[in-house]
């Protein structure tokens, strides 16, 4: 719903191409369009409007914002090793964890830091 309303500058309650297309572009003169910019818009119309009709509905975004074959707490644990495994050997030590303490407080996977205070090592 959220990003319905961000992006549905027209309030029609859809989000169509030149809305899409305009939350991440603006073109501000340029004639020529960025390579990924033609990307996005064949993304558009090959997969993000799902019936064809020019615009995308709430279930339409929904599959777009929240893809239903998406983990992210797998996409989040990888994300923290590949970040934080300095010596690349696959596992996390408590100092690699201590070093990017940081980005473990930040992060979904430890509810932003709460798991950590409630561990007993």
């Amino acid at each position: 719903q959220e990003t319905m309303e961000d992006i549905d500058k027209n309030g029609d309650g859809f989000i169509d191409l030149e809305e899409y297309i305009g939350d991440m572009y603006s073109q501000d003169g340029d004639a020529d369009e960025p390579e990924w910019v033609k990307t996005e818009r064949e993304q558009f119309v090959e997969f993000r409007d799902k019936n064809h009709d020019g615009k995308m509905d709430q279930e339409e975004t929904k599959a777009w914002i929240l893809p239903s074959d998406y983990d992210h707490a797998e996409a989040e644990a990888r994300h923290l090793l590949y970040e934080s495994d300095l010596n690349k050997d696959g596992k996390l030590s408590k100092e690699e964890i201590v070093e990017k303490y940081d980005l473990f407080v930040g992060s979904q996977a430890t509810d932003f830091g709460e798991a950590l205070v409630r561990h007993d090592e």
